[in-house]
């Protein structure tokens, strides 16, 4: 049975990644009224504890997980380690004496807490001691009511908001603006300002290494020689092949060794992934990661049987889905600069053909829309546990090669 989770990042006033918020299913069906959320929240600490590894999901980062009242009531975040965790309280809980007996005791232990999708009550004050993050949906939630839940915890400095759902930057700015710490959102995945740019000299001599890659036949004696005469990219180069990721005999002492050592798949990630950390400079790190998975999970959309999109070309439309937001300006003008297939910018620019279908795909995981993904998966005819186990891979895969960079 294919176990379904989705990550969302969650950063600070510096647009740092803090934390992901990990939303699992184990099945598509749990996402309907009639399901247990009891049994959803068992199947989520035991797929974490058996399957999936929280380290390989969130890098290290902090992971918030909904928990019942059941669940809190019945010490299940106790299951999962303190240091990593932080235990949200979901909207549809009731506050009791049991349940804050519950949260005393997970903070007595050092567990973090949070109180996930906040009306504000006056009995939820009795929780605040033991609260360190009330995040509020910043889609539903008025100003007047966000002043009102400042006002509320004024005598608890310790309690900080988390703005969820914040979409646009402008929502950023205002939620900083209101005194939140940490955004949920895909705001920083968006264009902050739209205007025209310009590939500088060093971006441009990427780009074409990446379309001489996405050749058939890429001509490897003439990508060596742009490499050696270029300083920095043979320094990135090297590093990259010397990461532990990959199993090496012996020392590598050029250029050419390098490249061998790769093989030519490796390569043309490699040149891909230095493509994208050119255009996320001054970008969160976030985003870049975001990037990774989205080219590594089309790239393995396109093994599946019967597709016929090239693994270099899926790469790529994966890679290049953010380019927008990392650039602040038009995506098609973008491309337009860039030497890419005319079937990569259908897919980028007007949503058309094989590789938009897979963007679609890994859009409904990004958003844990399980209904919608089962529909796309419908659609492609794909089978959903595959292309779930192929969405994790790419989350382990994106994680090693955006440290390795």
């Amino acid at each position: 049975m294919a176990f379904f989770a989705a990550r969302q990042p969650i950063l600070d006033r510096e647009k740092q990644l803090v934390a992901y918020e990990l939303l699992f299913r184990d099945s598509l069906e749990n996402v309907f009224p009639d399901v247990c959320d009891e049994q959803a929240t068992s199947k989520m600490i035991e797929g974490l504890q058996f399957n999936l590894g929280m380290d390989k999901l969130t890098e290290d980062k902090l992971a918030f997980i909904n928990f019942t009242q059941e669940s809190l009531l019945n010490g299940y975040p106790m299951l999962l380690p303190k240091e990593f965790v932080v235990v949200e309280i979901l909207e549809t809980v009731t506050p009791s004496r049991k349940l804050l007996e519950a949260c005393r005791e997970l903070k007595e232990l050092g567990y973090t807490i949070a109180l996930d999708d906040y009306e504000h009550k006056g009995v939820w004050k009795h929780f605040y001691p033991y609260t360190d993050i009330i995040k509020i949906d910043y889609q539903v939630t008025q100003i007047d009511e966000i002043r009102l839940i400042k006002d509320a915890i004024k005598d608890f400095p310790h309690i900080k908001l988390l703005a969820e759902k914040v979409e646009t930057h402008a929502e950023y700015h205002q939620a900083m603006e209101l005194g939140f710490e940490y955004f949920q959102g895909y705001f920083f995945s968006k264009p902050e300002v739209m205007r025209s740019r310009t590939l500088d000299p060093s971006q441009l001599t990427v780009a074409r290494l990446m379309n001489a890659l996405a050749e058939p036949e890429p001509d490897i004696p003439a990508i060596t020689e742009v490499f050696q005469g270029d300083v920095h990219l043979s320094v990135k180069l090297l590093r990259y092949a010397q990461s532990p990721i990959f199993k090496r005999r012996s020392e590598i002492s050029n250029i050419k060794q390098a490249i061998v050592l790769l093989g030519l798949q490796e390569l043309r990630r490699f040149v891909s992934v230095l493509f994208t950390a050119q255009f996320a400079d001054r970008k969160p790190p976030a985003l870049t990661v975001m990037s990774l998975v989205r080219a590594r999970f089309c790239e393995l959309l396109s093994t599946m049987p019967g597709e016929q999109a090239t693994e270099s070309a899926a790469f790529l439309t994966g890679l290049l889905s953010l380019l927008e937001g990392m650039l602040d300006a038009p995506l098609a003008e973008l491309l337009d600069n860039l030497p890419i297939s005319q079937v990569i910018k259908d897919a980028l620019i007007n949503d058309q053909g094989r590789l938009a279908q897979y963007l679609r795909l890994i859009e409904a995981f990004e958003q844990a829309d399980w209904s919608a993904a089962k529909n796309q998966c419908s659609k492609m005819e794909f089978g959903i546990d595959k292309v779930t186990r192929h969405y994790l891979q790419a989350v382990r895969w994106a994680t090693l090669r955006e440290t390795a960079g």
